[in-house]
C-alpha cells in the first residue's frame, strides 16, 4: 500500500492527520495482511486487504464500538475504515500485548460482557457480518433456539452441501437442528452481548497484565457459545472459568450443550478450510443425536 496515498484519504475523508513514518508488517493473521503503523504523535494497528474485504472491516469496527462502548472490556478503538490506493484498510489503536496476564480477571470481564442483556430481549444483531470469511446472518429473533437454528446451523449445513459435504453430515445435521429443544428443557439464555469469535488466538493481555479482546464477531446470544468456543482451540486456564464463574456462574447443562456450540465453529472450518473437520462435524453431530430427547 501506498502509505502518502492511506495519510490523504484519513486526513480527507476521515479527519485524522497522521503522518506515517514507519509501517512494519506483523505475522499471525489468518486472513487480512496486518501493520504496525508509527506516525509523529503516536502507533497504530492497520489491517489491509483486498477491496472486497470492505465489508469485514466496518462490522469488525462496529463489534468493536459496541464491546468498548459497554466499558467493561478493553478492545482496540476502530478510527477508520475505508479504501485507499486500491486497498481495503481497518485502523485501530495499538495495544503491546503479551500472552500472560491474569486470567482470573480476563474469565471476570468476559462474564461483565455478557450481563450486558439486549433491552429488546431478542437475539440477533442490527447487521450481518462475518465468522472469518463466511457471512453471519443476524436477523432478529425472539427465541434463541429457533435462532441457532435459522441463522446458525441450518445456514453451515446449507453451505456444506454446497462445499462437498457428504450426504450423511448434511443428513444428520439437519436432524439434529429438529432436536434442539432437547437442549434447552431446563435452560432459557438470555440475549447477551457475545464476543462471537472467543478463540484464543483473539484474546491476550497488556503488559500490566490486564486482558484485551480483538477480531469480534458480536451479536446478542447465548453466553455460553463464547464459553464453548474458548475451549474449542485453547488458550484458557482453569483460572480464567474460575474468574467468569464466580461473576456469572454457569449453568450445569453447559457441557451438554457445549458441543452443540462448537459444532458452528466446526462446520465453517470445513466450509473455510476443508479436510478433517468433515469428519469431526459428522462425529459431533452423531455423539449430540445420541442424548435423549
Amino acid at each position: 500500500m501506498n502509505w502518502s496515498a492511506l495519510s490523504q484519504v484519513l486526513s480527507t475523508e476521515h479527519g485524522l492527520n497522521l503522518h506515517i513514518e514507519t509501517a512494519s508488517p506483523i505475522g499471525g493473521g489468518d486472513i487480512h495482511q496486518a501493520f504496525h503503523v508509527k506516525t509523529l504523535d503516536d502507533t497504530y494497528f492497520l489491517k489491509v486487504n483486498h477491496t472486497d474485504s470492505l465489508p469485514l472491516f466496518e462490522t469488525e469496527a462496529h463489534s468493536l464500538q459496541a464491546i468498548l462502548d459497554t466499558g467493561v472490556l478493553d478492545v482496540p478503538k476502530p478510527l477508520a475504515y475505508g479504501i485507499a490506493d486500491g486497498r481495503a484498510f481497518l485502523l485501530l489503536s495499538y495495544f503491546h500485548m503479551v500472552r500472560e496476564g491474569d486470567d482470573d480477571q480476563r474469565g471476570r470481564d468476559l462474564a461483565l460482557l455478557h450481563h450486558q442483556i439486549n433491552d429488546d430481549k431478542q437475539f440477533g444483531w442490527f447487521e450481518d457480518n462475518y465468522i472469518g470469511h463466511t457471512l453471519q446472518k443476524n436477523p432478529w429473533h425472539n427465541d434463541w433456539i429457533s435462532f441457532y437454528r435459522e441463522a446458525r446451523l441450518l445456514p453451515q449445513l446449507e453451505l456444506a452441501n454446497t462445499n462437498g459435504a457428504s450426504n450423511q453430515l448434511v443428513d444428520a445435521g439437519k436432524r439434529l437442528a429438529d432436536e434442539l429443544p432437547k437442549f434447552f428443557q431446563e435452560y432459557h439464555p438470555e440475549a447477551s452481548l457475545l464476543h462471537g469469535d472467543l478463540w484464543g488466538g483473539n484474546s491476550a493481555f497488556l503488559t500490566t497484565g490486564e486482558a484485551v479482546f480483538f477480531d469480534p464477531a458480536s451479536y446478542y446470544g447465548d453466553r455460553e457459545t463464547d464459553l464453548a468456543m474458548t475451549e474449542l482451540f485453547g488458550g484458557f486456564s482453569r483460572a480464567f472459568y474460575e474468574g467468569y464463574n464466580s461473576v456469572f456462574p454457569i449453568d450445569k447443562g453447559y457441557q451438554m450443550r457445549k458441543p452443540l456450540y462448537q459444532l458452528y465453529h466446526q462446520l465453517n472450518h470445513f466450509n473455510l478450510f476443508g479436510g478433517h473437520y468433515q469428519q469431526q462435524s459428522l462425529h459431533t453431530i452423531e455423539s449430540l443425536l445420541k442424548i435423549p430427547r
